[in-house]
This record gives structure tokens, sequence and C-alpha cells, in this order.
């Protein structure tokens, strides 16, 4: 009786053992505007198959792509969704040379898709790049991508910051009310915040992105590498219903019911977004494949501006192996 109770024992702890094994994995994505993928992922959870199942999800929003590099470092997410410019800030000043590139969340000034804008006053000072020579200009967060744009696009015209012009960091919501009330002189304005009414009737384009520094992978999905080794079937599953979440967005048929969703998140009628998905919105990848050469254009600028040293191999940082299964999965 004692071996049979014995015996039985060990067979539950074997199960419980296995059953631990099999909980699934926690994924949590870094986000900062809506137009990032993990913003609007969970709205259409019901097409995540594998979601509860080899993983959870989990967005946690961030102010700006550089404050996701000390969360990735201490482990508070397992995704980072880093811009081209904060991608060899982590590799270089924070150490991080196991992150990987693992798929695309979207590209900036691709063919005649949209490019973030740079906004002044319509009826300001402001003309030409040359006439912000002294004044203020707001960015989300140092070292973020529109910062890197910027920058780029004043160093081009002889303008340096600290020595030619005062940068203030502000959240995007907040940029439209800080341009009109003159507190800043130049602010950027991506989706949706570029097509508020609001700004439309007192903004001018001063520039854009793409004339500042081109085509950029502007952000992209990454990952450590030791938690890739550790849980990769999960992490394909992730992309895999990522992927099937994002070609849902991108459908045209979709679009009444997308407008309603980016309604309810953003607390906006649902007429404001009738730019979504569009060519009045970013290029996605509907394979979620990054743009390599672009990335390593874009990461060669944020070098030249001296936010690293060193030069960054961006294949050599990419694991899109994953993302590749995932596509052919969904063929």
């Amino acid at each position: 009786m004692r071996k049979s109770t014995a015996a039985l024992g060990a067979v539950l702890i074997v199960l419980g053992l296995g059953q631990a094994h099999a909980d699934p994995v926690k994924i949590r994505a870094a986000w900062v505007a809506i137009s990032d993928w993990p913003a609007i992922w969970m709205a259409k959870k019901d097409l995540a198959v594998h979601e509860g199942k080899s993983y959870v999800f989990e967005p946690v929003h961030f102010v700006g792509t550089p404050p996701m590099v000390t969360a990735i470092a201490n482990d508070q997410v397992e995704i980072g969704n880093l811009a081209f410019s904060t991608l060899p800030i982590a590799v270089e000043n924070a150490g991080l040379d196991d992150i990987r590139v693992i798929g695309s969340d979207f590209e900036d000034g691709f063919d005649d898709y949209f490019t973030n804008h740079f906004e002044v006053l319509k009826d300001g000072p402001i003309h030409k790049v040359e006439d912000l020579k002294g004044k203020v200009v707001a960015t989300n967060a140092e070292g973020a991508a529109v910062d890197i744009v910027m920058k780029a696009m004043l160093h081009k015209h002889g303008l340096e910051q600290n020595r030619d012009y005062t940068e203030i960091e502000a959240p995007f919501p907040a940029m439209k009310s800080m341009l009109a009330e003159k507190k800043v002189d130049l602010i950027p304005a991506i989706p949706p915040f570029v097509y508020d009414p609001g700004l439309e009737q007192i903004g001018r384009t001063l520039f854009t992105a793409k004339d500042a520094i081109g085509e950029s992978q502007f952000i992209m999905m990454t990952a450590r590498e030791p938690f890739i080794k550790a849980h990769r079937a999960a992490l394909v599953d992730f992309l895999e219903d990522t992927m099937r979440i994002a070609r849902w967005y991108m459908a045209p048929k979709n679009h009444d019911a997308v407008e309603k969703i980016l309604s309810q998140l953003t607390k906006q009628p649902p007429d404001r977004f009738g730019w979504a998905f569009t060519k009045q919105d970013f290029y996605r990848d509907p394979n979620l494949l990054p743009n390599l050469a672009a990335l390593q254009r874009n990461v060669d600028t944020t070098q030249r501006l001296g936010f690293v040293k060193a030069h960054l191999d961006v294949k050599a940082h990419s694991d899109l192996s994953m993302v590749e299964e995932a596509a052919r999965r969904l063929k």
C-alpha cells in the first residue's frame, strides 16, 4: 500500500511539473502611440488563437522609446517596440548586445505613404528651418526617433541643440496646446494628432521626416536573445497572431470597424480616423518584415549625430527567422 501511494505521489509530482512547464509565457510589449501594434492589439484579441495557450500578452505604455531601454534591461518588458534611434543606444549605451530585431511595426516615408510632420504656427515667424535659431522646439523624448529626425534636419541647416536652439520634452497629446500658447516654436505631429482639426487650423508643416532622413524603418519589434532561445515557439505563435491582427486592420473591408475601435481607444469621434491604415498612415508590411537596408541608414544617422560612437551592423542584431516562420503558417 505504501509503495502504491508513493508511486501515485511520484506520478502527481511529474504531472504537476509538466503542467507548470506548460504555463503560458508572459509577453509584455512596449508601445508609445496608437500607431504602434501593441496599442491596438488587444482590441482584436479574438483573432489571437494562441493567446492564453502558449503565451499571454500585455501591452505596456511609455512616453517614448528611450525609457523602454531601461525596461528591457531590467526585464520589465519582453518586446521592445524600439525606434531606429534607440536600437544602437540600447546596444552601446545600455550594453544590450543581445538585443535582436524580430519584426517590423511601421516605416515612415515609404513610397507615398505618410511621413511624420514637424509643425509651426501658420501666422508665426518661422518660415524656414534657419528661422528656428534662438527658438524652442518640442520633442517627446531625447534620443527618440522623432527627436533624431528633428535634430538631423536642424543639423543640415547649421543649427545645433543648446548652441542654437532649446529643446524641451512633452507628451504628444500636449504639443498642440504648447504650440498654440507659443510655449514652443516647433512640434512633431504624428498620427492621430497630426489630423486633429485644431492643429490643422493653427499649424503649418515646416518639414517632414522624409525631408530630413528619407525613408526610415521607424519602429521595429525587438527581443533579447536569451528570451528568444528560451521561448522561441511562443514568440512564433505571438508573431503569427500579431500578423493575423495586423492584416485584419489593414484590410479595406474592415475600415469602418477600425474607425470605431480607434474612436473607443482615443475617445475621439470615429470620423477622425478616415486616414487610418490608408496611404495617409504609415506603411506596414503585411508579413511584419523590417526594411533592414533603411534601418542601417537610419542607425548610421544616429551615429553621425553623436548619440552613439560605434557602428552597428543591424543584420548582426536581427533574427527574422521567427517572423518568416509565422508568415509561412498564414499562407
